[in-house]
């Protein structure tokens, strides 16, 4: 019987996740693409619909593209491989149209909270399964900065969207670990406990103290700081845009 007291080496990957932001020019095997790719398919699916699909790109000229158009991030085309994970109603279509019945859920923000969880738990899985190869990964939210000229530079048919990207490759380096918020922040038990200022500035502390160190002292903002630089504005406003266009109508 496993004993919750002893540490296994799944535990122990997690635990050690770090966003990798550079790399060497060793490749990721084949092998070590489809045991990712394995773990993406064997993540929970709502239905069985598996409304994922990834798009690996390790051509040298379209990573650099694709860096540009998240933002201008080196990470990204330095890399040996990037994947693009989709939420994925168009083999959906597909099915309706096999059985003559019309596609209504992409008429419905459901449509996006489902694609949006099951990439994330697919993602989760895929990240995992990279580390425990020893492998650097860093998640690319960015994808979502220009998504129409991504969708038109990948071929992306309606009914699929992207959602996040994930550089993966062998680490030139390893990065410092990132601390997180005080566990009694995000574990509530039995009703949602609203008293977090205290806890939020303790963290605002912990971060500026590590981002002080990281870079030697040219960057001490805290964490609410950082949210709240990023959150008083749209930050991806194509994101709408993008939707309707492939076919997401939510009037």
């Amino acid at each position: 019987m496993f004993n919750t007291m002893n540490k296994n080496n799944l535990y122990e990957t997690l635990m050690n996740h770090r966003s990798i932001r550079s790399y060497t020019d060793q490749k990721v095997s084949e092998e070590e693409l489809t045991l990712i790719m394995n773990s993406v398919q064997a993540a929970p699916s709502s239905i069985n619909g598996q409304q994922v699909s990834v798009i690996s790109i390790e051509d040298r000229q379209t990573k650099e593209k694709i860096a540009e158009l998240t933002g201008n991030q080196p990470w990204v085309a330095q890399a040996p491989v990037f994947l693009l994970f989709c939420a994925d109603f168009f083999r959906a279509k597909i099915a309706a149209e096999l059985n003559e019945e019309q596609l209504v859920i992409t008429e419905s923000v459901e449509s996006i909270l489902v694609g949006a969880t099951e990439v994330g738990l697919a993602m989760g899985n895929a990240i995992a399964v990279a580390e425990s190869l020893d492998l650097g990964i860093v998640p690319i939210g960015g994808v979502r900065n220009q998504p129409i000229e991504l969708i038109e530079l990948l071929d992306i048919p309606e009914y699929v969207f992207p959602v996040s990207g994930l550089v993966v490759g062998h680490p030139a380096d390893l990065s410092a670990k990132k601390p997180r918020l005080p566990q009694k922040a995000i574990w509530h038990k039995e009703r949602y406990d609203t008293n977090l200022e205290g806890l939020i500035k303790e963290y605002d502390q912990t971060i500026s103290s590590y981002m002080d160190k990281r870079t030697n002292g040219k960057e001490t903002r805290g964490w609410s700081q950082e949210v709240s630089s990023f959150y008083n504005h749209i930050y991806f406003p194509e994101v709408r845009k993008m939707l309707e266009q492939q076919g997401f109508d939510f009037k």
